[in-house]
């Protein structure tokens, strides 16, 4: 049997992706200097943990009992957001996100949200404070999102090294996969959508 430590780790790993997240924060990476970029990242981890472990111990009630709200008008809403960034990604390109940007002392919440604290990583830290204690819980959090900005760094480093003699293969490289994996934003977005109509339907 599969470790519930190794499940979660990779649920939250999976969900996080450093990878497809380097795509999402391709303007970040291109316009934000190193030591910028790397201090906004580990703000916005540490912001990202904190609410992670504030739902792995309220869990869902979090939203009926204190914020007196329904769970998925949150999914719903969260869609939204993704809806929005995936449609900007597809017909503007990376140049999108770099619109976001904002001031460098507001990159820590742009970080944040809506590239680590979602509807899907929020409902897996609900999910992952009931199968587990929340010190375990803090654990695992804390590892993936150790990892997550590590690789992060390590990517803005090599892009930083690399941009000046392969510029327009990585610009190329981004772009392509950008728009691809903004397919994939959509989809994820319709389906969170459609899954927080179908329950809110369920409960009536």
């Amino acid at each position: 049997m599969t470790s519930p430590y190794l499940t979660t780790f990779i649920l939250f790993f999976s969900l996080l992706n450093p990878f497809l997240m380097s795509v999402y924060m391709i303007g970040l990476i291109r316009y934000t200097e190193t030591k910028v970029f790397n201090r906004a990242l580990i703000q916005g981890s540490l912001i990202a943990y904190v609410v992670f472990l504030l739902f792995a111990w309220g869990g869902e009630a979090i939203f009926s009992q204190y914020l007196n709200v329904r769970f998925e008008s949150f999914l719903i809403f969260g869609g939204l957001i993704f809806l929005v960034i995936g449609y900007r990604f597809v017909f503007q390109g990376a140049e999108t996100i770099g619109e976001m940007r904002g001031a460098p002392e507001h990159l820590a919440g742009t970080v944040a949200m809506p590239f680590m604290i979602g509807p899907g990583t929020i409902s897996a830290a609900v999910v992952t404070g009931m199968s587990m204690s929340i010190g375990e819980a803090a654990l695992i959090i804390a590892l993936t999102l150790f990892l997550t900005c590590s690789v992060l760094i390590i990517m803005k480093l090599s892009h930083d090294h690399l941009k000046s003699s392969h510029s327009k293969y990585i610009d190329r490289y981004f772009d392509i996969v950008g728009r691809l994996a903004a397919l994939l934003i959509g989809t994820i977005a319709i389906d969170m959508i459609l899954n927080g109509i179908t329950k809110l339907i369920e409960k009536v």
